[in-house]
């Protein structure tokens, strides 16, 4: 019988690879550079989510900016202009523990679409809105579109980056929020004094319209993803154990279970705490450097930006310095519990905010705070998906985010009630610096060492 050859096979990358015993191929991506590794499409996909929330935080920011131009159209006092700051954060915060539990089952691409269609339409409506009622419902329905968008950012960037490039991947979009207001409070306070207020809201709403066919167009998860090459699809999922790859993700724990965990619990009282201070400085920044500081319109505007984009070069910087120091071998639980505790210690610089006299001292004090928290911030948003039981991302995120949105909602109404009161934004300032002592507390009793929480039984989570 003769010499018969043996068929040749052209064997991929990946199929030769998975013979390759896990030690070996754990080693050759040690010695292996990230570029060689694996290929950025990945980096794709943080930068939309980004450009996501630069455009989510321009249509809330509109608002404190256009403080003075809505009282003169509608004849608001300071209490009216606090519950109108907080209307949007009723419906938001409303939809955050429902929203975590949809986002779970139907996925982020779905209900990303739905939900930016829905904010891009509110933003117009504030825009051509008649009255005072029809400002508040558009107020209202922004907080509904743009509810989704933290937990979905959080749990995509779960699904799309291994653990050890998490914080600067959140980081990509949790400082472009700051970003966003450093550029924004400035952008919109040209438009709305050459043009009107109602301008101003016209154009948020159209680049809320781009992003909304940039997301529909741009996103899918890695396994729907069908230009992901193998290489980066194994670099995405190295943290899961070779047999757990192609699974599909487990149903997740219950929304009751989930709220029983201390290390939930600890993570959202920080962030609310965190959330607190920002939303207080979101709404009412512009308005304490003009009435209490007595500077014009745009210059409080451009007074206003400098901490906003000395918070977004603060958020950077943390979420590339801890993935850096993971990465080098570092224990990532105690650098994460590190940036997160002292961030948000240097966050109490809000306190020395309660006795600025000048508009430098009081940028300086609100630089520290702002700065603090905006590096803890993404560090904070990277946890949910480090926690969280398989399959229940959204769900941890969306109970983190009801936390804040409660913030978001009591911020600009005590500081409201304290302005009209006391004539004076001292007082708003120390009662933020208190929540945040609880806030930091929390994160160190509380959360404790950063690990998955463990599975719901099974006879409880039927």
């Amino acid at each position: 019988m003769g010499y018969q050859p043996v068929p040749f096979k052209a064997w991929t990358y990946s199929e030769v690879r998975w013979t390759i015993p896990r030690e070996e191929r754990q080693l050759e991506s040690a010695f292996t550079s990230s570029s060689e590794r694996s290929p950025r499409r990945r980096w794709r996909i943080a930068w939309l989510l980004g450009f996501g929330i630069l455009v989510n935080y321009f249509d809330r920011v509109n608002l404190s900016v256009s403080h003075a131009a809505l009282y003169t159209t509608f004849g608001i006092s300071d209490i009216t202009f606090g519950y109108l700051s907080g209307a949007y954060n009723w419906t938001y915060a409303i939809c955050q523990l429902p929203v975590g539990v949809v986002l779970d089952r139907f996925g982020v691409r779905r209900v990303g679409r739905v939900s930016t269609l829905i904010w891009s339409v509110a933003s117009f409506a504030a825009a051509i809105t008649p009255n005072l009622a029809g400002f508040f419902g558009a107020r209202f329905l922004l907080g509904v579109g743009e509810a989704p968008t933290f937990p979905a950012s959080a749990k995509a960037v779960g699904k799309w980056f291994p653990e050890k490039e998490r914080s600067f991947a959140t980081a990509m979009f949790d400082a472009t929020a700051k970003l966003a207001l450093g550029i924004g409070v400035p952008v919109i306070g040209v438009l709305l004094l050459h043009f009107g207020w109602r301008w101003s809201f016209g154009f948020t709403g159209a680049i809320s319209l781009i992003y909304f066919f940039a997301f529909s167009i741009v996103y899918r998860d890695p396994d729907q993803d069908p230009k992901l090459e193998e290489v980066e699809r194994d670099h995405i999922l190295q943290d899961l154990e070779a047999g757990r790859r192609n699974d599909p993700e487990p149903r997740g724990a219950s929304l009751g279970y989930l709220i029983q965990q201390r290390k939930v619990l600890g993570l959202a009282l920080g962030m609310g705490a965190y959330n607190y201070v920002f939303y207080l400085l979101l709404t009412w920044l512009p308005s304490y450097f003009s009435s209490a500081l007595h500077i014009d319109l745009l210059h409080s505007v451009l007074y206003t930006s400098v901490p906003w984009l000395f918070a977004a070069l603060m958020g950077f910087s943390a979420g590339g310095a801890v993935d850096a120091l993971i990465q080098r071998g570092w224990n990532a639980s105690h650098v994460r519990r590190t940036v997160l505790v002292c961030g948000t210690v240097f966050g109490l610089g809000i306190f020395g905010a309660a006795h600025a006299h000048t508009a430098d001292q009081a940028l300086l004090w609100i630089s520290v705070s702002i700065g603090g928290l905006s590096a803890a911030s993404p560090i904070g948003w990277s946890i949910p998906s480090l926690i969280a039981p398989r399959g229940s991302v959204g769900t941890v995120a969306g109970i983190v985010n009801f936390s804040g949105q409660i913030s978001g909602i009591a911020a600009p109404i005590v500081t409201g009630y304290v302005v009209a009161a006391t004539h004076a934004y001292a007082w708003a300032f120390v009662i933020s610096a208190i929540y945040l002592g609880i806030g930091i507390s929390s994160y160190i009793f509380l959360l404790g060492r950063i690990e998955r929480i463990e599975a719901e039984p099974v006879a409880r989570a039927a």
